[in-house]
């Protein structure tokens, strides 16, 4: 059996316009001034207090966290934020779940909230053999949360690929021992991917699925 792992926000999610509204709510909220769209987005992935860790130094990270999740209480209610799926994201995760030789698991930076969220629209709940999340774990790239999943399903590092769109990602793939395709269409410039650890590079989910039959179920 083979475990495939996909990060959520920026690999199979389009949620830059709630990070960025999230994000800036917190901020406002503390009469703080926002950063710029682009730095807010090359935190996605950390969790939620290390993302404002970085993003503030020194600066009140428990409270902006706070902040954040109180937003998202808020705009999870709005139709203008539901979780917008990356085109082919659902075709490949309902394709691989079908599989007789596949798992899918998720490993991610949001909060299990967050992710029962989208698998309550999706329908999702029955696809994932392992889910492990930012607040079940230490923030990536610290490979807790892979190791968690292999543990889980009982696979070995040799059989279990992470799928992500940032260099935290592949830096936790390298870590966990575990193979690593990183997506260009998230929100790291493939440069940071590469420095991240990534072996291979896809520019869509049918480049993915291809990668994946050719690269990694035929091994």
């Amino acid at each position: 059996m083979k475990l495939v792992i996909f990060d959520v926000d920026g690999t199979l999610v389009d949620s830059q316009n709630f990070i960025v509204e999230a994000q800036t709510r917190a901020f406002t909220a503390l009469g703080l001034v926002p950063p710029a769209r682009e730095t807010m987005l090359s935190i996605v992935g950390l969790s939620l207090v290390r993302a404002f860790e970085v993003l503030v130094p020194g600066g009140p990270a428990e409270e902006l966290a706070a902040g954040y999740r109180a937003a998202w209480q808020e705009m999870r209610l709005d139709p203008a934020f539901g979780d917008k799926l990356y085109p082919g994201a659902c075709e490949t995760v309902e394709a691989l779940a079908q599989r007789k030789d596949a798992r899918l698991g998720i490993a991610t930076g949001k909060s299990q909230k967050g992710v029962q969220h989208l698998f309550d629209e999706q329908n999702w709940h029955h696809l994932f053999a392992s889910v492990q999340t930012s607040d079940l774990h230490p923030s990536k790239p610290d490979p807790a949360m892979i190791l968690a999943a292999l543990a889980q399903t009982g696979t070995a590092p040799q059989d279990a690929v992470i799928v992500g769109d940032t260099e935290f990602d592949m830096a936790m793939g390298r870590a966990a021992g575990v193979r690593r395709i990183g997506v260009t269409w998230g929100y790291h410039p493939t440069a940071r991917l590469i420095e991240g650890g990534a072996e291979h590079l896809v520019d869509d989910f049918a480049q993915l699925t291809r990668l994946l039959e050719q690269n990694f179920f035929q091994d």
